[in-house]
């Protein structure tokens, strides 16, 4: 009966030990994957852009890793540089890439499309001064106005290798100041191109990103197309602050893995 006693005694006491191992093991993995997955390191400055004479502010996030990076030129909405916009240029950096956001609408609501153009070239020679920064690898983003003006100017600029539009306006233009509609220039579209939109888009109507897609299609242009149903325009956007409603992160993820693939591959 001793004996049997004892016999339970040692099991008892060796299966606390192996408890307590496992409690101990688990903990020190859980550390490991924190630090593991601890987001880059990014900083973000402002600086001037000198365009036609005139001086832009800009926000420029950067990864502190060393070496070339992939960089895109991302224009806001017509809203204004609101903060969304710069959390969306630092959260673009943290993936590994330059970002630059120019304020294109510091001197003028409505600039000229030639205005606007203007200004993202002379981002684009800023970039090409930044050791950090590989020019053959760029992109373009914009959101509202800034996704018409990747539709229209993504086709004009060799300097960027792919786009990703946001509800933007691809018949807006004929105008004195914006002489042209981008999809009049599907033509010259070289480099691919992800369009992001929503259905209840009531400044620019689903219908128009299905029949600008028909075209890029029939021109055998190469593009991508994420459609929200239900998501009203701006839908990245919500009182000035980055949502964070479960589309506009599918959203984000679209953009990123689409430039990772067209910009780092």
């Amino acid at each position: 009966m001793k004996a049997l006693f004892l016999c339970l005694l040692m099991i008892l006491i060796v299966g606390l030990s192996g408890c307590v191992s496992d409690t101990d093991e688990t903990t020190g993995e859980e550390t490991d994957v924190n630090t593991s997955t601890a987001e880059s390191e990014v900083n973000l400055s402002q600086v001037e852009i000198v365009s036609d004479g005139q001086t832009y502010p800009a926000y420029v996030a950067a990864p502190t890793t060393e070496g070339e990076k992939p960089a895109v030129v991302l224009i806001h909405s017509f809203n204004g540089m609101e903060p969304g916009y710069v959390d969306l240029t630092e959260d673009l950096a943290s993936e590994g890439y330059v970002v630059i956001s120019p304020e294109w609408q510091t001197f003028e609501q409505s600039p000229a499309d030639a205005t606007v153009q203007q200004l993202i070239l002379d981002s684009v020679d800023y970039l090409g001064t930044r050791s950090d920064v590989d020019t053959e690898r760029l992109g373009l983003t914009g959101f509202c106005a800034g996704g018409r003006y990747t539709m229209l100017f993504l086709p004009q600029m060799q300097e960027f290798a792919s786009g990703v539009a946001w509800y933007g306006f691809p018949y807006s233009g004929g105008t004195e100041a914006q002489p042209e509609q981008p999809a009049e220039l599907i033509d010259q579209l070289e480099a691919p191109i992800l369009i992001i939109h929503g259905t209840s888009d009531e400044a620019s109507s689903i219908s128009d990103i299905y029949a600008y897609a028909t075209e890029l299609d029939a021109e055998d242009k190469y593009f991508e197309m994420k459609i929200y149903q239900g998501q009203p325009h701006g839908f990245m956007i919500e009182d000035g602050e980055l949502s964070d409603s479960f589309e506009a992160q599918d959203a984000y993820w679209q953009m990123v893995t689409f430039f990772d693939r067209t910009l780092k591959q």
